[in-house]
């Protein structure tokens, strides 16, 4: 049971899945504000 407890790569697995999915939606997310301000700059320039 000790050493079950000691064993903590699973864990480890764990926050490097969370930590890369948090990553990952800040990115989606700031490529879509950064999408839609470009959308109205080059419509903006267009007409």
């Amino acid at each position: 049971m000790t050493a079950f407890r000691r064993n903590e790569s699973g864990s480890t697995i764990i926050e490097y899945v969370l930590i890369a999915s948090l990553v990952s939606i800040m990115i989606v997310v700031a490529l879509s504000v950064i999408g839609t301000d470009l959308k109205a700059m080059f419509a903006a320039i267009v007409f």
